[in-house]
């Protein structure tokens, strides 16, 4: 199983770039509806375009290549979850990704095109990763001390905030090197989400969002550019999705929930995350800090957007019914391949309430899905 997860997970990572460029080539073409190309006579359309988060490429990825041989391609850029919703809001790609539900201000502007949907996908992890050698494996770390070293206030590691929480550890003097993302992330807006939970000074200092004014530290293009920060520079801490820490070979900490247990970025941690949660109807939820005695308090899921009508936010029929096809496999065998890549899949509540929404998608107001 270790195995298959490894290989699967080095695919989806490393197997993006293609569908990023392919995606990118397409879609500066114009709206939607003639970004990628369509099978000819009026049949189903043979390619789609998304464009978004990085937190779940890996998973998109799989799931593409999955769904090539049943004759669609989905080409997939992960440009970060504000480039999603930008793209998205546009009308540039088919669907969107976003790690963070689109606040208030997004949903309105997207409003012009017709009413967007939130699909929410998997479940995934944001780990807190360190590459410090000598330094032993899962720290248990607090959100105020994770706010810390992120705010440049912890200066080493051996500090002794990191020795009280880790009573008996051996800890080098290493220099701690900060990495965090450079552009419009759904990640970002998910780890400061947590440290403002537990620090009223990063709360009220920094905030949280998709974008921030970081104290300190190197930023980075996507989850795999903080992956490659926090490789390359020895001392350094990062927050990375887990697939990304996973292909890495990260050390990744423990972190203090909500229930004041320490949590490691488990599957089943990360599905612990998704019991229990008040959903609205319009599936724009937050599930960071979840209140689950297991759950891991940066466990999220990521959505995919797209429009109520389709066809009247500028998508031909085949378009809009290649889009349908590529979400009934998200929610239907995406689900069982989502674990090999260590992404929760989605607890049956919310499965059922995603599967609603997908079944009331129109074009020009004739449902797209029969019965």
């Amino acid at each position: 199983m270790h195995m298959n997860r490894t290989n699967i997970t080095a695919l989806g990572v490393s197997g993006v770039v293609a569908l990023g460029l392919a995606a990118c080539g397409s879609s500066n073409n114009g709206t939607g509806s003639s970004s990628s190309a369509s099978s000819g006579g009026g049949g189903a359309a043979s390619s789609i375009n998304g464009a978004g988060a990085t937190f779940p490429q890996p998973v998109y990825q799989q799931w593409a290549s999955d769904l090539k041989s049943q004759g669609l391609t989905v080409n997939y850029q992960g440009i970060g979850s504000g480039g999603g919703i930008a793209q998205f809001t546009s009308g540039t790609v088919d669907f969107g990704a976003t790690d963070a539900a689109m606040k208030d201000e997004e949903v309105k502007a997207a409003e012009k095109k017709g009413t967007p949907v939130h699909i929410p996908s998997v479940f995934g992890a944001v780990t807190v990763s360190y590459n410090v050698p000598g330094a032993p494996k899962n720290l248990k770390l607090d959100g105020g001390t994770v706010a810390n070293l992120f705010f440049g206030n912890i200066k080493t590691w051996n500090d002794p905030a990191i020795t009280k929480l880790n009573p008996g550890s051996k800890l080098p003097s290493t220099k701690v090197t900060v990495c965090h993302r450079s552009d419009e992330s759904g990640t970002s807006k998910l780890f400061t989400t947590f440290l403002s939970d537990y620090s009223a000074e990063w709360k009220s200092k920094i905030g949280a969002d998709k974008t921030v004014k970081w104290p300190t530290g190197t930023g980075a293009s996507g989850n795999s550019g903080v992956a490659a920060c926090v490789k390359q520079n020895t001392g350094a801490v990062g927050y990375v999705e887990q697939a990304y820490a996973l292909q890495n070979g990260f050390t990744t900490a423990q972190l203090k929930n909500k229930s004041g247990n320490y949590i490691k970025p488990t599957l089943a941690a990360t599905a612990a995350a998704g019991v229990g949660l008040t959903v609205p109807a319009d599936l724009r939820f937050d599930s960071i800090n979840a209140p689950g005695a297991k759950a891991y308090p940066i466990a999220s899921a990521t959505f995919l957007l797209v429009y109520k009508d389709m066809c009247k936010a500028g998508l031909a029929k085949p378009k809009a019914q290649a889009v349908v096809k590529w979400l009934d496999y998200v929610v239907g065998p995406g689900q069982q391949v989502a674990p090999k890549l260590d992404y929760a899949p989605l607890p049956a509540s919310l499965l059922a309430k995603d599967k609603a929404k997908i079944a009331g998608l129109t074009c020009d107001g004739s449902p797209l899905k029969a019965g």
